[in-house]
This record gives structure tokens, sequence and C-alpha cells, in this order.
């Protein structure tokens, strides 16, 4: 079964960082949303205290394209990268769509726009229950309405399936939580 580890809980304020993480699963080490962090070892110290490399890591997968998601990609030479349409690695572009995609056994990619029409959550069913990997939060409590929201009808639709299914969230800028009802719908 899948794990997964936060390597950088992020933060949003004067300064921002994604809340970068770690999934290990069945024949795949998988980065999500390597943006932008107070400097790289940030990532890479937590990776190697885990007893991976960066060139060990098979996937890469960003939740929407702004920098603050996307800025250390290249930190991770040998990986495939999955966005909401495509998947790349080296020269090579395939266009998929990023519902449903399959990374490894218990790791899926969804659909889920809302904070840009492109937005993307990683859903992974371990152990220890189904974690989200999402902006469809930015913390567990914040924003409420997301003041950047292309679609806010389509957020709103994201976070009901989101939280229809996932024991743990793990939010764009923030520590995980754990979803109750006091969880912006």
């Amino acid at each position: 079964m899948p794990t997964v580890h936060v390597l950088v809980p992020g933060y949003v304020g004067q300064r921002v960082a994604s809340t970068v993480s770690l999934i290990e699963a069945e024949g795949a080490l998988i980065i999500v949303d390597p943006g932008m962090v107070a400097n790289r070892e940030a990532i890479l110290a937590p990776l190697r205290a885990m007893g991976h490399n960066p060139d060990m890591v098979t996937d890469v997968v960003i939740s929407h394209h702004h920098p603050d998601h996307t800025m250390n990609i290249g930190l991770f030479p040998n990986a495939s990268v999955h966005d909401h349409w495509a998947m790349y690695r080296d020269d090579i572009w395939e266009s998929m769509d990023a519902e449903g995609r399959v990374l490894a056994p218990g790791v899926t990619l969804w659909e889920t726009p809302g904070h840009t029409p492109q937005d993307i959550t990683t859903v992974v069913d371990g152990d220890d229950g189904v974690v989200a990997l999402t902006h469809l939060w930015w913390q567990s409590d914040k924003p409420v309405e997301d003041p950047y929201a292309t679609d806010p009808e389509a957020l709103h639709r994201g976070r009901s399936r989101v939280l229809g299914t996932a024991s743990l969230i793990i939010p764009g800028h923030g520590a995980a939580f754990t979803p109750d009802s006091s969880t912006p719908r």
C-alpha cells in the first residue's frame, strides 16, 4: 500500500511555499508539487533522510501550473511529470486527461478545477485510509472562498467530491488535516 509523507508543510502570507509531498508506492516514488520553498534543501534533506535521492523519483505531479507549485520540478531529472492534460518525460509529450490516471497501485489523479481550470488532486488509497493532495484548500480552515478561484462553483464541487472520500487532506499551503464539519465546503 502506498504511503504519503509531507516533506515541506507549505505556508502563505508575506512569503509563500507549496506543500511538497512524497508518495512511496509499489514501483514508484512520487513527488507532488515541488514548488517554491525557502531553499532546495527544504525538499532534498528530508528526501535523503528517508533514503531516497532525487534521481530515484519516478514521477512528479503538479496540481496546477502556478510557479509556487512548479518551481523545483527540475530537481528530479528521471521523473515523468504529470499535469491536467499530459505526461512529460525528456522530449516526450504524451497527451492524456488526468481524470482516472493511475500512477501506481493506489495512486490516482482526479481533475478538480476551481482554483485554476487545470487543477488536479492526487488521491492515495493506503493503509491509513484515503489521502487527498489538493489545492482545493490552501490550509485546513482557509480560505473559505478562494479569492483567486477561476470557477468557484467547480471548486465547491471538487471539495464535495474529495470530502466524500478522503480521511486526510494535504492542502496546497499548509499542514495535513483530518476533514470534519468545520472544513470549508
